[in-house]
C-alpha cells in the first residue's frame, strides 16, 4: 500500500519518494518492520495467552535430562510470525505482483492449517491434533494452487540462460530476449545448470510439454508437503526451528535476488526470473519475523510457535524455492529438515520390521534426531536393542543442540549457494 502511495507522490515530484522504487530500501524496511512488530506484538500475545491459560500440556521434564519443566508455556506463537510477515508485505510490497500474491495466499493458507491443528490440541485436548491426512490434504491443496498458478499465470515466466561463443572462443552466458513459460529448474553439479521436466517426460512424445507441467505440479506438491512436515519435526527445542528457518531464508533471499537481477543471473549461469525481486521483500519480512520471535522463543522459551508456525514457515520456504526454480536445492539447503524426517521414517520402519518378528529394535535413542542428542541411557526403552544406542555419548544441553544445528544449517546454506558455481 505504501509502495503505491509513494509512487503516486513521486509522480507529483515529492522529494525522497523515489526511494520506494528500490528493492534494497523496501526489503530492509520490511525486515525492520517485521522485527519490531514481532517483538512488540509478541509481548502482547504472550500476556494474552497466559491470562487465559492457553498452553500445550504434553511438554514436561520427562524428555529432558536436565529436568526443565515446560508445562504452562503458551503455544500458537506462529500467529506472531504470520502477523509480522503479512503487515510489512501488505505495506511495502507490490500487491499486483503474482509472486507476492502467491506468498501471501500461502501464508494465510498454511497458517489456517496449522492453527486448526493447534486449536484441536489445546482446546479439544486431543494430543495428536488435526489428523495427519487432513494436514497432508491442506499441504497438497496449496501445492496444487501454487503449481497451477505458475503454469497458468502469464506473469510467471523466465528468460532462459544460454551460452554463446565470443570471438576469442570464450563462452559467455546470456539470456534470451523473450520471456517464456518454462518447466526448467536449476540443478546443481550439472554443466548447463538446468533440468527440464518436459525432457524428463520426453517418452510422452508430442505431449511432453503438458506432461512436464504435470510432473512440475506433482513435484511442487511433494516439496511443499516434505519441507512443511520437516520444519514441523524440527520444532522440538527452544529456538530450533525459528533459527534454522531464518538462516535458510537468508540463503533463499540471496538466490531470489540474483535470480531477479539479469547481470548476476548471467554471472551465475542461472535463469532470469522477471518480477521475482518482490520475493526479497517477503523473505526479509520473514527473516525479521523469525528473529523477533526468537526474542521470546530462545531458551528458555516464553512461547512455542506450535504447528501454526512450523507448518507455515516450512511450507513458505518450499514455495519460495519453487517460485525461483531452485526446488532441487532443497535437500541441501534444508538438510536439517530432511535429516529430521528421515530419522523418524527410518526409526518407525525399522521398529515395525522387527516388531513383526517379536523383537524390540530401534536405530536411534529417540527421534526426531535432535532428541537423540539429549537422551541419557536410563531414558531409553528397557530390553530394546539400539543400533546407534551409544551415539551420541551422554546428553547435551538443549541450548547447545540448538546452536550446533544452527551452525550446521549455516554450512548447508553456504554449500547451497556454492553449488551454483560448482558444475
Amino acid at each position: 500500500m505504501l509502495y503505491y502511495l509513494f509512487r503516486l507522490l513521486g509522480e507529483w515530484g515529492v522529494p525522497g519518494s523515489h526511494l520506494w522504487s528500490y528493492i534494497s530500501f523496501r526489503s530492509l524496511l520490511a525486515l525492520i518492520f517485521a522485527l519490531i512488530i514481532s517483538a512488540w506484538f509478541g509481548e502482547k500475545f504472550i500476556k494474552f495467552m497466559k491470562r487465559r491459560n492457553i498452553s500445550e500440556t504434553q511438554r514436561d521434564a520427562s524428555i529432558d535430562p536436565y529436568g526443565v519443566n515446560k508445562v504452562g508455556v503458551p503455544s500458537m506463537g506462529g500467529i506472531i510470525i504470520i502477523v509480522a510477515i503479512l503487515v510489512p508485505c501488505l505495506l511495502l510490497g507490490r500487491l499486483r505482483n503474482i509472486y507476492m500474491i502467491l506468498m501471501l495466499v500461502s501464508t494465510v493458507w498454511l497458517g489456517c492449517v496449522g492453527f486448526l491443528d493447534d486449536y484441536i490440541k489445546i482446546f479439544k485436548k486431543k494430543k495428536d491434533g488435526l489428523p495427519g491426512k487432513f494436514k497432508l490434504l491442506g499441504q497438497m491443496g496449496l501445492g496444487l494452487i501454487v503449481g497451477l498458478t505458475l503454469y497458468l499465470s502469464p506473469d510467471a515466466v523466465i528468460r532462459e540462460n544460454i551460452k554463446v561463443q565470443t570471438g576469442d572462443a570464450v563462452a559467455q552466458v546470456v539470456h534470451k530476449e523473450e520471456s517464456v513459460k518454462s518447466t526448467k529448474t536449476t540443478i546443481p553439479f550439472v554443466k548447463n545448470n538446468n533440468l527440464d521436466y518436459a525432457e524428463v517426460m520426453s517418452f510422452m512424445g508430442k505431449y511432453k510439454e503438458q506432461a512436464g507441467w504435470v510432473l512440475f505440479v506433482i513435484m511442487t506438491i511433494l516439496v511443499i508437503a516434505s519441507v512443511s512436515n520437516g520444519a514441523n519435526l524440527n520444532d522440538g527445542m527452544d529456538g530450533m526451528a525459528a533459527g534454522n528457518s531464518a538462516i535458510i531464508c537468508v540463503a533463499l533471499g540471496i538466490l531470489a535476488y540474483v535470480s531477479s537481477h539479469i547481470q548476476y543471473a548471467s554471472y551465475l549461469n542461472i535463469m532470469y526470473i522477471p518480477g521475482s525481486e518482490e520475493l526479497v521483500i517477503f523473505i526479509c519480512a520473514m527473516v525479521g519475523a523469525l528473529i523477533g520471535f526468537l526474542w521470546y522463543n530462545a531458551y528458555p522459551a516464553q512461547i512455542f510457535m506450535g504447528d501454526t508456525g512450523s507448518l507455515t514457515i516450512g511450507g513458505l520456504i518450499a514455495v519460495l524455492a519453487i517460485i525461483i526454480h531452485k526446488e532441487l536445492l532443497i535437500p541441501v539447503l534444508c538438510g536439517i529438515f530432511l535429516f529430521e524426517s528421515l530419522s523418524v521414517i527410518l526409526q518407525v520402519e525399522y521398529f515395525k520390521f522387527f516388531k513383526k518378528r517379536g523383537q524390540c529394535r530401534r536405530i536411534f535413542k529417540r527421534t526426531p534426531i535432535h532428541d537423540a542428542f539429549r537422551t541419557l541411557p536410563e531414558q531409553m526403552v528397557p530390553d530394546c536393542q539400539y543400533l546407534l544406542g551409544n551415539w551420541p555419548r551422554g546428553a547435551w544441553h538443549e541450548s547447545k543442540i540448538t546452536v550446533r544445528f544452527w551452525i550446521t544449517t549455516i554450512i548447508l546454506a553456504a554449500i547451497t549457494i556454492i553449488t551454483l558455481k560448482v558444475r
